[in-house]
């Protein structure tokens, strides 16, 4: 049903229908890996969502990584299956850049969308919880990697390949160049290094979840990411990717909306002036008038509460170049200060 409506679905059409569809695809992955052995076909319905997740990010990748970011971002509710979307949909994206074949990319995308399978109902309790892990969870933590192998066999997994990565995903790995490497140590860095980015970039009940920025800098410092993967994560998002925001030289906060022709250069919207205050309709530079992006912003250091629904109307639009994003923001300069 979601694959016939992204046949009807064209540039032209209300924002709700393309966030509706993330939203049923979230949904429908959240329902197959908290009751996969109720659920008949497992892997084959896994593959079905893959395909649909292909093309969402096929349809418009700029709004995909938007809606990706600003879920992964700015809530911890229904954390397992959010961070494995977030996870399958940057390894879609990299796999082009890393130059990964056909048979490789949908492994590594099925890898990262079951890689903790083995402890979904967990993984949900500890993004919500404040205390300590006790025993018990820290020993289910510590073997969910063979736990995730171990119910994909149950469920007719057979793919050695597929089951080796979902097993070894935390496993360190030698750090020569990719393209030398054997398939299941290729995949276990891309995926382990996905994994420990989508986590710092997410919030805790803990702790604040990071700019995405900052995390990749706590990726290079701890080994978690070799150049080559680094450069591959940059390539594909930007240093400052959709959905994220930025402080500007102007003392304003902008919300990046999509990637510029430089990594450095994102299209952005201002959302907070320079005192704090909320700017509506937001301020959309044009390229010779914009603000340098002076640094990234985790989303907990934005004290404004903004208007989700809003911000990925705003995202959805400007991604799509529809018509409607120019009744939705201020363009200085402009003799309406809007365009038309």
């Amino acid at each position: 049903m979601a694959l016939l409506a992204m046949n009807h679905l064209h540039k032209d059409e209300p924002y709700e229908d393309l966030l509706g569809l993330w939203s049923d695809l979230e949904a429908a992955l959240s329902l197959l890996l908290s009751e996969p052995q109720r659920i008949a076909g497992f892997a084959g319905k896994l593959q079905q969502l893959d395909r649909w997740l292909q093309d969402l990010i096929a349809h418009d990748t700029d709004a995909a990584l938007y809606l990706m970011f600003q879920r992964a971002a700015s809530s911890t509710a229904g954390y397992s299956a959010s961070h494995a979307l977030v996870c399958a949909s940057l390894c879609h994206v990299l796999a082009q850049a890393l130059h990964l074949d056909r048979g490789e990319r949908q492994i590594l995308v099925l890898a990262a969308l079951t890689m903790n399978i083995g402890m979904n109902a967990l993984q949900d309790l500890l993004a919500e919880q404040r205390e300590p892990l006790s025993s018990t969870q820290a020993q289910a933590v510590q073997q969910h990697a063979r736990d995730s192998r171990e119910l994909l066999q149950q469920l007719h997994v057979t793919d050695a390949l597929w089951l080796a990565v979902v097993e070894h995903h935390h496993a360190p790995q030698p750090p020569a160049s990719l393209a030398t490497l054997a398939p299941q140590q290729r995949l276990v860095r891309i995926l382990g290094t996905v994994d420990r980015y989508a986590a710092l970039i997410s919030p805790r009940k803990t702790r604040a979840g990071r700019s995405a920025a900052e995390s990749l800098q706590i990726l290079q410092q701890h080994g978690h990411s070799t150049d080559e993967i680094q450069q591959g994560l940059i390539e594909v998002t930007g240093l400052y990717p959709p959905g994220t925001y930025v402080q500007l030289d102007s003392g304003e906060i902008a919300v990046v909306l999509r990637r510029g022709a430089h990594p450095d250069e994102p299209q952005m919207a201002s959302v907070i002036d320079r005192d704090g205050g909320s700017l509506y309709p937001p301020v959309m530079y044009l390229d010779s008038r914009r603000p340098r992006v002076q640094s990234a912003l985790s989303r907990s250091a934005i004290t404004l509460e903004l208007d989700p629904r809003a911000m990925a109307q705003l995202g959805v639009h400007c991604a799509q170049s529809s018509q409607s994003l120019y009744r939705m923001v201020q363009v200085p300069g402009s003799k309406r200060n809007t365009l038309p």
